[in-house]
């Protein structure tokens, strides 16, 4: 009975959960951009208190950063990409050490962050619940990713690794059976992804969405003249 229960969870936790989230995540964005402009933005507090926010928020969002892409590439290349010069085992100590470096930086920078959204009387009043809700969530996630570099320390080898990119794809490029990856792997790693899938769902209804317009058209515009009154 606990043998099915357990399967049905995985099927329906690392199957069909990941695409609810990604259609949530996708179409969610779309509709807030096209019905809520106003709300679009980033809802920045600097000006409300300014104690600490510079380095909790440049630790927070360049460790944010490194860890998105890091995961990004790091699941979604197939293994026979970089197999012919580089082991499983070593990718996944880059891993932890660079995964592990970024992690802290997210983990202080944003724990920095929630500490000032809760306490700090003024920007508490001027914050949603879900302001704290996702960025409580993204301190925990980053939390919960450092506790899997010790359980990664058990097995070197990079097998575990394999099996949650070869996940990951199976996602990604729906080649199917995708929850059977996750039968025999750790909890941690099931809670990890878990709480990652619940940040993507609930990505459209958050300020997260500003990452949609990160400004990359200032590197490539043209200067602008500024002119003195004749």
């Amino acid at each position: 009975m606990y043998d099915a229960i357990a399967h049905y969870l995985t099927h329906l936790i690392y199957g069909y959960y990941p695409y609810l989230a990604g259609t949530v995540f996708l179409l969610g964005s779309l509709l807030r951009f096209d019905h809520g402009q106003y709300t679009w933005k980033t809802g920045s507090s600097q000006m409300l208190s300014s104690k600490n926010m510079r380095l909790g928020s440049n630790l927070f969002h360049i460790g944010i950063i490194v860890i998105f892409f890091g995961h990004l590439v790091g699941m979604l290349t197939p293994h026979w990409v970089y197999a012919p010069f580089l082991h499983a085992g070593t990718k996944q100590l880059v891993a932890i050490v660079v995964g592990g470096i970024a992690g802290a930086m997210c983990l202080v920078g944003g724990a920095m962050l929630l500490y000032r959204r809760i306490f700090n009387p003024r920007v508490r009043q001027s914050s949603s619940l879900m302001d704290t809700l996702i960025l409580g969530l993204i301190v925990l996630q980053a939390g919960l990713g450092m506790v899997t570099i010790i359980f990664s320390l058990g097995h070197m080898d990079g097998e575990m690794m394999l099996t949650l990119s070869s996940w990951a794809q199976s996602i990604v490029f729906f080649s199917g059976g995708a929850a059977d990856y996750m039968q025999e792997v750790s909890w941690i790693y099931k809670l990890h992804i878990f709480i990652g899938l619940t940040i993507i769902l609930l990505f459209p209804f958050t300020r997260l969405v500003h990452v949609w317009s990160a400004p990359f058209g200032y590197i490539t515009r043209r200067y602008q003249l500024v002119r003195r009154r004749g």
